[in-house]
């Protein structure tokens, strides 16, 4: 008889993933190492994401479970206890729930790590260590294994003990000074970005670690253990801000939606809402000035060349604006776009995902959930030719794998019966 598929597994693939064959053991939670870690299962990674049991005390799981609303919907439209938050960064994975405070739980750890290709964590520094389950312990186990720890502001330095979290770092790391309007202007001062940039960029940049160190891996025997700090993320993402100061030895301040380094650059109104002028050359500046009908501006001194534009902004962007508001967002961006000048459109996500090309680019994905015959994701933006990132498993339910887990990892039933009664694993 044929095996049946399971509510929450996709169709297969006929292309293998990128890491087919790599596993990972994922005692992450909230953001930065699930979003590591479910970029790793995109590309085919098998990820054990361990999590902590239901108690009297607590819920269990990642706490993004809890994070809503809003919540999945099941089949008859009610609210279940899956969080959006937390379908966002968990897919491709299995739940396993261990009790890793208990010594029972510490040692069932241990025995997966000895078998996986990576662990992710983000305990606070030292939580880890005192649970026999840091670097040096698990490295003493399985010496090939790559040990992620992804925590607020790294495993050294005077803040190493501090919880770290996304919002605090944006402003400790510069990046709520330069966001924002302009302290002068109406709405002027600090602003976070929309979305956990910090957290995102750390997992990304996990990621990007985790790969290289597992290249060393395949090519010495050698595991090694990699320390990301949120903090060090947002300090390297100031990018060309970061250059500047360097450079000057002077903050940049906050302007708006505004470029620090390139007029015209920024937000406009025009006569039906706003759009984006995004004018990145003294080419596209000319070819701008001839549509909005004032081509004696490309040849104005002061403007002609990016620098002169940016020192005379407090000129140049007032003139620009009177033309702007002239005419429609659709008038402007088709004409706009004829001439090869740089521009689009403010979007609500609502526009995001109806927008044709963001259809076209497959950037949603559908799968059943156990909960629900159709979910719909955000999909991977990675796309690869020979070995395409594949939707296999929706996120999963808290513990809906642990038995299905341990058993391949050659625990017998009555194990996991005895630690279940012990309430080691959920």
């Amino acid at each position: 008889m044929p095996r049946m598929k399971p509510p929450d597994e996709a169709p297969p693939t006929s292309s293998p993933g990128a890491l087919d064959g790599v596993r990972v053991l994922d005692l992450s939670r909230v953001l930065a190492g699930p979003w590591c870690t479910q970029t790793l299962a995109d590309l085919g990674a098998e990820v054990i994401k361990v999590e902590r049991p239901r108690s009297e005390r607590h819920p269990g799981g990642d706490d993004t479970r809890g994070w809503g609303p809003p919540f999945l919907k099941d089949a008859q439209g009610r609210d279940t206890a899956e969080a959006a938050y937390y379908l966002g960064a968990n897919r491709n994975k299995r739940s396993v729930c261990i009790d890793i405070a208990a010594a029972d739980g510490q040692a069932l750890v241990r025995r997966l790590a000895a078998r996986c290709d990576v662990l992710v964590e983000n305990y606070k520094v030292g939580d880890m260590a005192r649970y026999g389950l840091d670097a040096a312990s698990l490295l003493g186990v399985n010496p090939r294994l790559v040990y992620c720890s992804i925590t607020g502001y790294g495993q050294t330095g005077p803040y190493r003990e501090r919880a770290g979290y996304d919002y605090a770092v944006q402003g400790a790391g510069g990046l709520m000074s330069v966001t924002g309007e302009r302290d002068d202007l109406p709405g002027g001062g600090p602003q976070k970005v929309g979305v956990a940039v910090a957290d995102l960029f750390t997992g990304m940049y996990a990621t990007v670690a985790i790969l290289a160190a597992l290249r060393h891996r395949d090519a010495t025997g050698q595991g090694q253990a990699i320390d990301m700090a949120l903090l060090d993320t947002q300090v390297a993402m100031l990018a060309n801000l970061g250059a500047n100061y360097l450079v000057t030895r002077q903050a940049p301040r906050r302007a708006g939606n505004a470029h620090q380094n390139i007029v015209p650059y920024q937000v406009f109104e025009v006569a039906d809402g706003h759009l984006i002028l995004a004018v990145g050359n003294d080419t596209q500046f000319e070819r701008f000035c001839r549509v909005a009908g004032c081509p004696e501006l490309a040849r104005d001194e002061r403007f002609a060349r990016n620098a002169g534009r940016v020192r005379h902004r407090e000129v140049l962007v007032p003139m620009l604006a009177e033309r702007l508001r002239t005419r429609t967002r659709v008038d402007w961006l088709e004409a706009l776009e004829a001439a090869g000048v740089p521009c689009g459109p403010i979007n609500d996500l609502a526009d995001v995902f109806a927008d044709p090309h963001v259809r076209a680019r497959g950037m949603t994905v559908t799968m059943a959930h156990p909960l629900t015959p159709k979910l719909e994701l955000v999909a991977s933006p990675i796309k690869l030719s020979a070995t395409p990132v594949t939707v296999r498993r929706a996120p999963p339910l808290l513990g809906q794998h642990t038995e299905e887990v341990l058993l391949e990892f050659d625990l017998s039933r009555e194990e996991i019966a005895l630690l279940r009664a012990r309430a080691v694993i959920g």
